[in-house]
């Protein structure tokens, strides 16, 4: 470091107009003792200690790229918006001068993911970004997220678990596991699609719908009865969404299929949004209280761990370290 060097010369100086040599020794403590009272302040120098805890800090806690931030911000205002979001708002978002905020939505407009559809500086979604959306594969994602879940679900309660997503009024398949812990098991539905009404992963997967929003997306067709448990009414079908909200599962007896029953929670990303559902199928047989509420705690608690795999604050990430629950497999009977 110059300043040691400069010191070092200083000694060096004294000494010869005091006619000595300075010894090599007395130079190695000189530095040392500069070293300790070093004190990092921008430009100067850092001691060794010092030194090494900024390195490790700086390993750990990865600077985030300002322009990138931002630009991230931006979309995020217009995502958010349900009318065309002028400069001047996006200017106040993001808390800086209006030209940098304009050459981040021109880049982002000449990239398709921003565009202005009355020609003024008032901004909407691109085209990019339905491009993007469109051509990801959203069900690979999730089975790539859960797919050890979903695995350790299967194991811990001894019965059949499946992942599922909503596809219009119909439940699909996209994964399971089977437990072999058992003689008799229900088989893996993966690939196939149920009715949303009547099942335990379609009324989770319409669990934040209300009675208008059912109307909507059933119209004025009937529900279909499949069992003489089917609920065939929206009123009541809007109910039962009430309280799946309010239980943070959903169950399905003897409704689809008379033989089975089922327990299901919702899967939801960061913002609430539900994107799918995990739940567990048994024989009728076994799910009866008290193991069918020790099954529903098992899948909530799935559900939860999945759901913090999926979000990206401080909270979920520690929540998506700390798998503790899944380590163990009991088999309740």
């Amino acid at each position: 470091m110059k300043s040691i060097k400069r010191r070092d010369q200083a000694v060096a100086s004294e000494a010869r107009t005091a006619g000595l040599r300075p010894s090599a020794t007395a130079l190695k403590a000189e530095r040392n003792d500069m070293g300790r009272r070093t004190v990092d302040r921008g430009d100067h120098s850092v001691g060794k200690g010092e030194k090494r805890a900024r390195v490790r800090r700086g390993a750990v806690e990865t600077p985030s790229v300002q322009s990138v931030e931002r630009a991230l911000s931006l979309l995020e205002a217009v995502a958010g918006s349900a009318d065309p979001v002028p400069l001047a708002r996006l200017t106040e978002i993001l808390e800086i001068d209006p030209s940098s905020v304009f050459r981040l939505a021109n880049t982002l407009k000449r990239r398709g993911f921003l565009a202005n559809p009355n020609g003024r500086k008032h901004y909407v979604l691109g085209p990019a970004i339905w491009r993007l959306s469109r051509e990801y594969d959203w069900s690979g994602m999730l089975i790539s997220v859960c797919r050890d879940a979903v695995k350790t679900l299967a194991t811990r309660t001894g019965e059949t678990a499946h992942l599922a997503v909503r596809d219009g009024r119909e439940v699909f398949f996209i994964d399971h596991h089977a437990s072999g812990d058992q003689g008799i098991i229900v088989p893996g539905q993966t690939g196939r699609r149920m009715p949303l009404h009547c099942t335990a992963h379609g009324k989770s997967l319409i669990v934040d719908f209300g009675l208008a929003e059912l109307k909507t997306l059933y119209g004025s067709a009937p529900l279909e009865r499949y069992t003489p448990r089917t609920c065939v009414s929206l009123p009541d079908l809007a109910k039962a969404c009430t309280r799946v909200r309010a239980d943070g599962f959903s169950t399905d007896d003897r409704e689809y299929l008379e033989d089975v029953s089922c327990v299901a929670a919702p899967i939801r990303d960061r913002d609430g949004l539900v994107l799918g559902s995990i739940g567990v199928s048994a024989p009728v047989t076994r799910m009866i209280e008290p193991r069918r509420s020790v099954m529903a705690q098992h899948v909530c608690d799935t559900a939860q761990h999945i759901n913090a795999l999926l979000g990206d604050s401080p909270a979920d990430k520690a929540l998506s370290y700390d798998a503790s629950f899944l380590l163990t497999t009991p088999n309740e009977s």
